[in-house]
């Protein structure tokens, strides 16, 4: 299945032809200036689609980006958006956007009939306008695949009326129900994992090779930050609860290490922090590694410091690796880790806390082990790439029913 995902793609490419002669085909839109969860999470989906039903097609508006990057190096095929992005990361609502989005959407739309497209299935919030927009005009269903919080603007005011459906990844993300609302068309769908190719790591050679990256003795404690490195995933607070660790036992060895790219400078922000609390020595810019899990199989805590985080990747990925983790009690973290149990929960932007819960598990190999064996037999039948998949297509059945595929298949040059 999923060494037809290159053929089924390239065919699909084509305007107006029929794949397979029933199957929907479903348009997978991505910005791809910046590689996040979503496109790990979306990845999965794409490869794992039952061909019989579903075709995707990946459109990237940046085809030399990080994303393609990626995408290439996976196996996944893709073709160009037809159109510029005019939309940056975070732009103001203003008129400027309300004029650029005007320029781009009638080449979208012209793109989506073209290729009959039933489903636009969108991952972040410029796609999410744009694409759903294009979606709406060319007679396409949306699905809007909502990874941010709850009091997103476009969760609030964009999508009780643009998508014909929404899938959000946590309860914490899912809108709020009220007059004005896209509560009644959400469904709560957790992010895929490949669960069995976690089983095959090493941990004791995964974090000698970490050692050996950064040069420190075997001794050292290692604590991971992976993810981007923005204001909501807190970096700083990573810094201060490292100095925090150094502060409340200076005995211990320890090395933060983030992996992730940087956004706004935080990266030169966090050093600044580092040097200012004597732990310069201590904090590792390791920068985006993909694939990652060597490296979080190699730590001895993943250390979330988010806030509001929906539901992060890196915090499932770790507990299959049985790399423990210790988490901020926010936003939908305590829905993966019970305190104790799976994970440790600890307030939220308070270093201190950090601090003592990983002396805790540094102090404590029983509790270590009765975590990371609980927490890895959770995740594995929550997180699998079946559940998704089957989730997703479910939803892609009630949005289409029996049209979208008749459309595709009628579809003639």
């Amino acid at each position: 299945m999923v060494s037809s995902a290159a053929v089924d793609l390239r065919q699909s490419e084509a305007p107006g032809v029929s794949v397979g002669g029933h199957q929907a085909v479903v348009c997978f839109p991505f910005i791809g200036d910046l590689v996040g969860g979503s496109h790990m999470s979306s990845l999965g989906l794409i490869r794992n689609l039952p061909r019989d039903r579903f075709v995707p097609l990946v459109v990237l508006h940046h085809t030399d980006g990080p994303v393609a990057e990626l995408f290439r190096r996976e196996g996944i095929g893709f073709v160009e958006a037809p159109v510029l992005n005019r939309l940056e990361r975070a732009a103001p609502r203003n008129g400027a956007a309300v004029v650029n989005v005007v320029r781009t959407v009638p080449g979208l739309v012209k793109f989506l009939r073209a290729r009959n497209a039933s489903i636009v299935h969108t991952n972040d919030g410029r796609t999410h306008l744009i694409w759903g927009l294009a979606a709406r005009i060319a007679g396409s269903k949306h699905l809007w695949h909502h990874r941010g919080d709850a009091t997103s603007f476009g969760l609030r005011h964009v999508a009780p009326w643009l998508p014909n459906r929404l899938v959000a990844v946590s309860k914490f993300a899912s809108p709020r129900p009220g007059f004005f609302s896209a509560a009644g068309k959400c469904s709560v769908v957790h992010s895929p994992f490949d669960v069995m190719k976690m089983d095959g790591f090493d941990r004791v050679e995964a974090r000698n090779n970490v050692l050996a990256a950064i040069g420190c003795s075997p001794d050292t404690k290692l604590l991971g930050y992976v993810g981007t490195l923005v204001a909501r995933k807190r970096p700083i607070l990573f810094v201060e609860a490292i100095a925090a660790l150094k502060r409340l036992s200076p005995e211990t060895k320890v090395a933060g290490l983030f992996f992730g790219d940087a956004l706004n400078g935080l990266d030169e922000t966090a050093r600044s922090r580092a040097e200012a609390l004597g732990v310069a020595d201590c904090i590792h810019f390791m920068g985006f590694r993909y694939p990652g899990e060597a490296w979080i199989a190699g730590l001895d805590a993943l250390l979330v410091t988010a806030v509001n985080e929906p539901l992060g990747r890196t915090l499932v990925e770790a507990m299959l690796l049985r790399t423990p983790v210790i988490a901020a009690d926010s936003g939908g973290n305590p829905e993966v880790v019970e305190d104790g149990r799976t994970g440790m929960l600890v307030p939220a932007d308070d270093p201190d806390e950090f601090a003592k819960a990983c002396l805790a598990l540094f102090n404590n190999s029983g509790l270590r082990d009765h975590l990371v064996e609980t927490a890895r037999g959770e995740v594995r039948s929550r997180f699998s790439f079946e559940r998704h998949v089957h989730a997703i297509t479910s939803v892609y059945e009630k949005l289409i029913g029996g049209t979208g595929m008749r459309r595709s298949a009628s579809a003639g040059p």
